[in-house]
């Protein structure tokens, strides 16, 4: 891979890991079960997620945002690698955060911060400082809809995302920017650009949508006990993942807020990595391009 292209899907990689993909969301809760086959060998990684977000009003345009998530991702190994794979077989994500939305007088702009801890691990032992990352953020929001509070018609609708994100991430000493636009072309066309996820969206009627996407996803997780990898002068202390997928996806609306959501697709960029504190690898597990499927519940805005 030339030095453009790694510099791409670096870039790419460091906004999924400071946690863009919760700026973009409307989600108030998501259930979510992903499944990688490897390309090589026998080994697959499945992951289970749930999400919820509570917006509590403080007044008629302000709110306080307590946001919680949890992932579990399991790697199973089949395959002889040389290094102790039950390792890392199973690694968590807990996540807390507390969010302010505030709207501007007279305008469709909204400013939003959120800060929160994350606790991504192995769990082998009790819990050290590198098992814990620290988040915060800041946001501008342009939200507009098709018809004003009192049903006068705005145009087209649209949403702009503008932020700076910070974590405590090894290897992520500096806050990223992040940029998200959505767009509504008519009743049947709209689409997404934007980080995670760029997608142009199908709608034959208000229950069922298609769309076509290209997304990014991914983890991180602190190991506990350093892995020696035979052959190898650095020892592994955390492990991540990156993928860029491309693919098509079905939801449909059960309610109004209720949704069903099946998305599959094939990465175009795929690795999974051990790396030291210092982001130096110290042995790739998986860098062939594969299958990807994503399904689960969401309830909406």
């Amino acid at each position: 891979m030339n030095n453009a292209l790694k510099l791409f899907f670096s870039f790419f990689s460091i906004l999924f890991f400071v946690g863009f993909s919760q700026a973009q969301t409307t989600d108030l809760a998501r259930v979510e079960y992903l499944h990688i086959p490897f390309s090589k060998g026998n080994q697959s990684l499945n992951r289970f997620r749930v999400l919820a977000q509570l917006p509590i009003p403080l007044n008629d345009e302000d709110y306080l945002v307590i946001g919680g998530e949890y992932r579990k991702l399991d790697l199973d190994f089949e395959d002889r690698f040389p290094f102790k794979t039950s390792t890392i077989e199973s690694t968590q994500r807990i996540e807390s955060t507390v969010g302010y939305i505030k709207k501007i007088r007279n305008s469709n702009w909204r400013i939003a911060a959120k800060t929160g801890v994350r606790i991504s691990s192995n769990f082998q032992t009790t819990l050290g400082s590198d098992d814990y990352i620290f988040l915060s953020a800041i946001y501008a929001i342009n939200d507009v809809k098709n018809k004003d509070e009192n049903g006068v018609a705005l145009g087209k609708p649209y949403r702009i995302i503008l932020g700076l994100i910070y974590t405590t991430t090894p290897g992520r000493n500096y806050p990223i920017p992040l940029i998200n636009y959505f767009r509504e072309i008519n009743d049947t066309w709209s689409y997404t650009a934007g980080v995670p996820k760029s997608l142009i969206r199908y709608s034959f009627n208000e229950k069922n949508h298609l769309q076509a996407f290209a997304t990014l996803d991914g983890f991180f997780a602190n190991i506990q006990k350093d892995i020696v990898v035979e052959g190898k002068d650095r020892v592994g202390q955390n492990i991540s993942m990156t993928n860029v997928t491309l693919g098509l996806g079905y939801e449909h609306y059960f309610t109004e807020h209720i949704l069903y959501y099946l998305y599959a697709g094939h990465t175009v960029y795929n690795e999974y990595r051990i790396r030291n504190n210092e982001r130096d690898d110290v042995f790739v597990i998986e860098n062939n391009n594969t299958f990807y499927v994503r399904t689960g519940i969401k309830l909406k805005i």
